[in-house]
């Protein structure tokens, strides 16, 4: 009794102690703010600039691991394309279901303004980088600062003319409300993000000490897809000859990273468990300590960075869920056969996004079917039954088993989407924390943002485009052949949809690529088309009524740009 009387007679004593200092309502409601910070004052030291930049990368990591389970992420890691669809127990979640989105979708809207975000850090640290009381240790630290923000720029603008095609241009920090923005073209926009990177790459380094910061390889490998998503662009206005001058700089660009000298394709066992006789190359690659170019992997341009021990300390998002957000739930699905939350099933999945049967089976049918990224250990097929009474105990259950495991149509269709493969860039048999309580939902090792394969699939693309489909096999043949791969593809293979560029790069790339891009930036009805035929659920199909290769612009962004009208991307209605 006597703590609570003190805390009321507190409280009453600073009520009458504000009613007494007040002279008046206006001078109470006036302000005086002793410091107000704007970028001239905010910055003193060019640590503090670098700090800007650290706030991308983690921003950057957070966007692309979605350690909060966020569904607008999942959706740009492609759920809604050809790759992936979600399982019946998140139905709700559906990102191909054309009754429900239109351009009032906050997923839009939060892809949208995310970049935004990320614009606007990158302005800061421009603009603080050149305030005159900020030192640096040399004219080279300020130059690789400039640099990194002018990546991380045009970092955001490629996925924005990507996904949204023409976009508003921002170059400094607001200071004001502005209502007045006006779009670029799409071409605009990919030139903008190629200024930026042809700048930055004079600076980048060639190699970091320390993993997880940009290097001269990755703006070099984002200029090759912008040139390229720019050529196609071009081609599609009208304009051939300059989209064929694009896509020879695009080939350019990538052959600088591929035959460079600096990076190369890992053939040859690797790293921390390359000693162990289950595992081959391309299984190495995605190992906790194999993942950077420092761990010895010459084919990693550009990684995020998980650190177990600051995970356990203080940075609770240090982590890959991918266990858990990507993996399949036996226990649902196959509950007679398959049960539990351990290494056999994969761990501890919940299915928030499923690969559909184009990248379980249909990228491996017939002759593609030999091929390392196809092996038991890298897309684990084969489950051993852990329910006693099963008749396949400790037995391997067939996938027409666990596909078919009901009378009832519906039931099968929704235990289908539920039990799938397992990719080894999703789950491992040795799962780091168990001693510390951890369970099995999280992997802690880095993840690649560009891996050297993609800049080869990137060429292979650039020299289809230009003309020279016998040079985009041989290409695509690098992966392959690396793959161990029984089936090489020859020109004739390289079809004039892309099919096979899109199919080599679900085998080589899952879990790995940010497929709306790809497929929104090659242009015509491939998007579409390709989510049609292979989304998981009905809904796409029976719904997708019109065609479309860029996404809307927020209505939100429209509606408050109240000054300037910004005209919505053909084909999206309120």
């Amino acid at each position: 009794m006597k703590n609570i009387l003190s805390k009321k007679s507190f409280w009453a004593l600073m009520v009458l102690l504000n009613v007494i200092g007040c002279k008046s309502n206006d001078e109470f409601l006036k302000e005086n703010p002793e410091t107000f910070y704007t970028v001239d004052n905010a910055f003193s030291t060019s640590a503090q600039v670098d700090q800007v930049l650290v706030g991308i990368y983690s921003q950057i990591r957070d966007l692309w691991a979605n350690p909060a389970e966020e569904g607008w992420i999942f959706v740009l890691r492609g759920n809604g394309t050809d790759m992936y669809d979600v399982a019946s127990i998140r139905r709700g979640a559906t990102f191909n279901n054309y009754g429900l989105i239109n351009v009032d979708n906050g997923t839009f809207y939060n892809i949208y303004s995310t970049y935004y975000q990320m614009i606007a850090k990158a302005n800061l640290a421009l603009e603080a980088a050149q305030l005159p009381q900020i030192s640096f240790s040399s004219e080279a630290e300020k130059a690789n600062i400039i640099a990194q923000a002018k990546f991380f720029r045009a970092y955001a603008y490629r996925n924005l003319g990507e996904l949204f095609g023409g976009v508003s241009i921002v170059t400094s920090v607001s200071k004001v409300p502005q209502y007045d923005f006006k779009r670029s073209t799409r071409v605009e926009t990919y030139q903008f993000a190629i200024d930026d990177l042809l700048a930055a790459e004079k600076d980048l380094p060639e190699t970091t000490v320390s993993g997880g910061r940009v290097v001269k390889g990755a703006a070099q490998h984002y200029l090759a897809e912008l040139y390229l998503a720019m050529g196609t662009q071009l081609v599609a206005d009208g304009k051939a000859s300059e989209g064929q001058a694009a896509f020879a700089q695009s080939i350019a660009y990538a052959t600088k990273v591929i035959d460079g000298g600096t990076y190369s394709l890992m053939k040859t066992r690797f790293g921390a468990r390359s000693t162990e006789a289950q595992g081959n190359v391309y299984w190495d690659l995605f190992q906790e300590n194999n993942v950077n170019y420092q761990n010895g992997n010459k084919e990693s341009i550009w990684t995020l960075q998980v650190d177990y021990a600051a995970y356990r300390a203080e940075d609770g998002k240090s982590k890959l869920p991918y266990s858990r957000t990507y993996g399949a739930v036996f226990r649902d699905g196959a509950k007679d056969h398959l049960t539990g939350t351990a290494e056999d099933v994969g761990g501890r999945g919940i299915a928030q996004m499923i690969p559909t049967f184009y990248v379980r089976d249909d990228i491996y049918a017939d002759k593609y079917a030999t091929d390392l990224r196809n092996s038991e250990i890298v897309f684990r097929r084969v489950f051993n039954g852990n329910v006693k009474t099963s008749p396949y105990f400790g037995k391997p259950v067939p996938w027409d088993v666990l596909y078919n495991g009901s009378a009832d149509a519906t039931t099968n269709m929704n235990n289908r989407s539920l039990v799938y493969p397992i990719s080894c860039k999703i789950a491992t048999d040795k799962y780091t924390g168990l001693a510390d309580g951890e369970n099995m939902s999280n992997l802690f090792r880095d993840d690649y943002f560009i891996r050297l394969s993609e800049t080869i699939l990137l060429r292979a693309e650039a020299k289809q485009r230009s003309g020279n489909k016998a040079g985009a096999a041989a290409d695509v043949n690098l992966l392959r052949s690396r793959a161990n791969a029984t089936y090489l593809v020859s020109a004739a293979d390289m079809d004039d949809s892309f099919n096979m560029i899109l199919d080599e790069r679900a085998r080589e790339l899952v879990y790995e690529e940010a497929r709306w891009n790809t497929l929104l930036r090659m242009g015509g009805t491939i998007a579409v088309d390709r989510i049609k035929k292979y989304a998981f659920w009905p809904e796409a199909k029976a719904t997708l009524t019109f065609n479309y290769n860029l996404w809307p612009i927020p209505q939100t962004i429209i509606d408050t740009n109240k000054d300037v009208v910004l005209e919505q991307n053909p084909g999206w209605k309120r």
